[in-house]
């Protein structure tokens, strides 16, 4: 244990009630138990509390830091990683997670929550806390302790065999935002409801100007978005769209001032309110981000449904709330298109992910990625990758040459038809490609199980923390389900020399 961490006892925690008659909760409490072994005897448990503490320490302004606060700060790091790994393990939003702790005797016994004498359960807002209690770079060293621990030390983690890290199978796909399909004109509607809302606070709490009630503004955007939706079963439906656009366009323009006349109130008179000045800036900052967005998405509207102009994916706005989010062609069945960010994932023969990467902006080519996601492989968990494999969206010339001069076997499908009739003969190549098959399987997984479709998080960097926290939860699943060793049997005369 680290000098600068206290030592805290654990609390007494009653036995888990016996349960007969359910295989389902059989084997998630046994996943439990397995995963509260694995976070121990890997020590990354240890390692974030001690990350936390220190990361506290340094914001802290005192040299001398009390016991008690110490040990309130080490017991919260504790409790936030384990309430983490359980809402991404479950798939629980931070209400739900709230009601199943204070219910379940089996999440209260992980998260160490439970005592004899009382249980005092985290409410919605600790959990959301908790979900931002460090950082994804904290997250990323956790997953390559974990996969460091089970491949050098197996013994330690209770594994029969060491997990494989000598192949790398690589894939990408895409994350979806929490974002409706952006339509043009439902921009305008999303910032005619986000300005009245605002509107609708700063007159609640007694900051009033001329104007009409908000809800009339958003009743009447409303009946324009139904006239819009209908227009399409019309026959003139392109003149009718032209046609209900200018009146949305007029009451939007209508709107903006009025949120702006009220940004300017709130602003130099928000000492009048029962608002602190941060709650005022909230609302401010509310109001500046879609009034910044909103010329653009107007000249966006009508560039494509009065002037039938295409807008290039540059310039073109997909939400008011998430500005990173990308247009990401697929051409897969059933999506064609996608928007979200990329994600690029690297796993073990055995499951376990290795690597994975969240692209801010317009990800590169798939060929381009090979040789960064090996390196950090190699950088990360200190080991040498002696094969990599993927479909040939993956495949170059320079990532052959490259793979070739480090003595690392190319098991990437090539593009070339001929050529792949020629590595087909190769038992080498066909396993691994076989192999390369189950990673579409592994990415839904990753994407139903522990993610969500879509990704609830807002904003990039919680979408990325989010991403981090869903790969450390399924490679604990995952290792929690490869072979234990068993326990050696005692011998006759050891047992004897214990009795006496």
């Amino acid at each position: 244990m680290p000098a600068h961490l206290l030592p805290i006892q654990p609390p007494l925690q009653p036995p888990l009630p016996t349960i007969e008659g359910n295989v389902d909760y059989q084997r998630l409490r046994q996943q439990l138990l397995r995963i509260d072994q694995l976070l121990i005897q890997s020590g990354i448990e240890e390692q974030f509390v001690a990350a936390s503490f220190q990361d506290w320490k340094a914001r802290c302004k005192f040299k001398h830091l009390p016991a008690k606060a110490q040990r309130k700060i080490q017991i919260h790091a504790r409790r936030a990683l384990r309430c983490n790994i359980v809402r991404t393990l479950i798939m629980e939003d931070f209400r739900g997670l709230a009601i199943r702790l204070a219910d379940s005797p089996l999440f209260q016994h992980f998260c160490g929550l439970s005592e004899l004498d009382r249980v005092q359960v985290p409410s919605k807002s600790t959990l959301q806390r908790y979900s931002q209690w460090t950082d994804e770079a904290a997250v990323r060293s956790l997953v390559n302790q974990l996969n460091q621990q089970a491949h050098c030390h197996p013994k330690k983690l209770r594994l029969r065999a060491p997990l494989d890290l000598e192949a790398c199978f690589l894939d990408t796909t895409c994350v979806q935002a929490n974002i409706h399909y952006p339509v043009d004109w439902v921009l305008l509607r999303d910032a005619t409801r986000t300005l009245m809302k605002a509107i609708r606070l700063i007159r609640a709490a007694g900051l009033r100007h001329r104007m009409e009630e908000p809800a009339l503004f958003l009743r009447r955007m409303n009946i324009l978005c139904m006239q819009m939706t209908h227009t399409w079963t019309q026959a003139d439906s392109r003149r009718q769209r032209k046609k209900v656009l200018r009146k949305m366009d007029k009451l939007v323009g209508s709107v903006a001032r009025h949120a702006k006349r009220y940004r300017q109130l709130l602003d130099q008179q928000w000492q009048q309110t029962e608002w602190t000045r941060g709650e005022a800036d909230y609302i401010l900052r509310r109001l500046d981000n879609v009034l910044e967005q909103l010329p653009t998405a107007r000249q966006q509207a009508r560039a494509r449904i009065i002037q039938a102009r295409l807008v290039p994916s540059k310039e073109k706005i997909l939400s008011l709330y998430e500005p990173d989010v990308q247009v990401i062609v697929r051409h897969k069945a059933g999506a064609e298109v996608e928007f979200g960010n990329t994600l690029l994932i690297g796993e073990s023969r055995q499951g376990v992910i290795l690597d994975w990467e969240l692209f801010k902006e317009v990800a590169p080519a798939d060929a381009r990625l090979v040789g960064r996601s090996v390196q950090r492989v190699e950088q990360h968990l200190s080991v040498h990758v002696g094969a990599v494999a993927a479909d040939r969206g993956f495949d170059s010339e320079s990532n052959q040459q490259w793979l070739k001069g480090r003595k690392t076997y190319n098991g990437i499908c090539p593009r070339s038809v001929k050529a792949l009739k020629v590595r087909k003969r190769s038992w080498k190549f066909t396993g691994l490609q076989h192999r390369r098959s189950q990673c579409e399987g592994r990415i839904g997984i990753v994407k139903n199980n522990f993610l969500g479709q879509p990704l609830r998080s807002k904003g990039f960097a919680h979408r990325e923390l989010a991403v981090s926290w869903a790969v450390l939860t399924h490679n604990l699943w995952v290792i929690a389900r490869l072979p234990q060793r068993k326990a050696r049997a005692r011998s006759q005369a050891g047992t004897q020399a214990l009795a006496a």
